[in-house]
C-alpha cells in the first residue's frame, strides 16, 4: 500500500505548467487506481489556478482531472490570493487551512504520506 500526496503548484501560464498538471494529474490517477493505495491531491500556490480550468467540462483535462476529484482539496489562503476563491467555493471541493492558513505538508509527511510536487 502507498501513500501519496500529489501537490499542484504549476500554475496556468506556458507550456512548462501544462505538462506539470498533467503528468501530476496522471501520478494522481496511477494511485488512485491501484487498490489499496491512497492519494491526497492538492492544488497549492499558483496550482489553485487551475480549479475553474478543470472544472469546465469543455477543458481538455477535465475528464482527467475528474478521476481524481473526490481526493482533491485547495489551499484557502491560496484561493484567494491567487483570486480563484469563488471559484473554489463554487466547485465544492474542500478547502485547507490547518497551517497558518495553508496545508500542513508536516501532517502529511507524519500521516506517511510521500510528497510528490508538481
Amino acid at each position: 500500500m502507498a501513500k501519496a500526496a500529489v501537490i499542484i503548484l504549476a500554475g496556468t501560464e506556458g507550456h512548462e505548467n501544462l505538462g506539470r498538471i498533467v503528468n501530476g494529474l496522471e501520478a494522481a490517477k496511477e494511485f488512485a487506481e491501484t487498490d489499496g493505495d491512497d492519494v491526497e491531491v492538492i492544488f497549492d500556490g499558483a496550482g489553485t489556478e487551475w480549479i475553474p480550468e478543470l472544472e469546465d467540462e469543455d477543458h481538455d483535462l477535465h475528464g482527467l482531472y475528474q478521476t481524481v476529484r473526490d481526493d482533491s482539496a485547495v489551499c484557502d489562503y491560496c484561493s484567494g490570493a491567487f483570486g480563484v476563491a469563488d471559484a473554489v467555493a463554487d466547485s465544492g471541493l474542500v478547502t485547507l487551512d490547518d497551517h497558518d492558513g495553508h496545508p500542513s505538508i508536516r501532517s502529511l509527511v507524519d500521516e506517511g504520506y510521500e510528497v510528490l510536487t508538481f
